[in-house]
C-alpha cells in the first residue's frame, strides 16, 4: 500500500480522493489549514497542518511519502485562480527540496485545454462565462509549467466538461488530451468515479509525466 498525501483535502474532489484511497487500505495524509475542523478519522488517516503555496510546507509534507495529490483548485469559481498557478510552482518547489527522490506528484488538472471533436479547445467554446474562462486558463497555465519538469515526477489528471458528486460505478475511460464524449453528447464524470481514477492511476502508473483525462 501506498503512502499518499492530500492537498485540499476537504474539498469537493479532495474528499473523494481521501475516501477512495482509504478503502483501498492506503495511508492518506490529509493536509488542511485547520485540522481542529477536519472530522474525518481512520485508522490509516493522519491529519497534518500544510500550505501548498509555502514550498518548505510541501517539502515537509512530502518527506516520506509515496505521492503527493494536488486537488487544490479544483472548483470553477473566481477565487480558485489565484492559486491555481502558484499552488503548482509552490508545489514543483517543494518536492525538489524534499530530496534527491521526490515522491510522484499527481495534480487535479482542468478541461479547458482539452481537444474537442471540432479540433477546437473546451475554451474556445462561445458563451463561457468569464470568471470559469479564468480558471480554465489557469488550469491550462498550470499544466504547461508541469510540461517543463523532467526532475519531479508528475501526472495531470483532466476531468471531463462536467464533474459532479454522484455515484461510484467503478468504471470510466480514459484518453491524453481529448475530451471524453459519450454517446449522448454528455462529457461528464461522478467526482467518486474520478477519484477511483485517480487512485488507479496511482497503483498502476500509466501517464508517468503527462495529462490524461477520464470521463464515462
Amino acid at each position: 500500500m501506498s503512502k499518499i498525501a492530500v492537498f485540499g483535502a476537504t474539498g469537493t474532489i479532495g474528499t473523494r480522493l481521501v475516501d477512495e484511497a482509504l478503502n483501498r487500505g492506503h495511508h492518506v495524509t490529509a493536509v488542511v489549514r485547520d485540522p481542529s475542523k477536519y472530522t474525518k478519522s481512520g485508522t490509516y488517516l493522519t491529519v497534518v497542518t500544510g500550505d501548498v503555496l509555502d514550498p518548505a510546507s510541501v517539502a515537509s509534507v512530502a518527506h516520506g511519502q509515496d505521492v503527493v495529490v494536488s486537488a487544490v483548485g479544483g472548483g470553477d469559481g473566481p477565487g480558485h485562480v489565484a492559486t491555481i498557478r502558484p499552488s503548482a510552482e509552490s508545489l514543483i518547489a517543494g518536492l525538489r527540496a524534499a530530496g534527491d527522490d521526490p515522491p510522484l506528484l499527481i495534480a487535479v488538472g482542468g478541461a479547458g485545454s482539452l481537444r474537442t471533436p471540432t479540433g477546437d479547445l473546451v475554451w474556445d467554446a462561445e458563451g463561457l462565462p468569464e470568471d470559469l474562462l479564468q480558471v480554465m486558463h489557469a488550469h491550462g497555465d498550470a499544466l504547461d509549467l508541469y510540461r517543463t519538469v523532467t526532475d519531479v515526477p508528475w501526472t495531470n489528471c483532466s476531468p471531463p466538461a462536467s464533474i459532479e458528486p454522484g455515484e461510484r460505478t467503478g468504471t470510466y475511460r480514459t484518453d491524453l488530451d481529448d475530451l471524453i464524449i459519450d454517446d449522448h453528447g454528455n462529457s461528464r464524470i461522478s467526482t467518486e468515479d474520478y477519484a477511483v481514477a485517480l487512485i488507479d492511476e496511482i497503483e498502476n502508473p500509466q501517464h508517468a509525466g503527462e495529462r490524461f483525462t477520464v470521463g464515462y
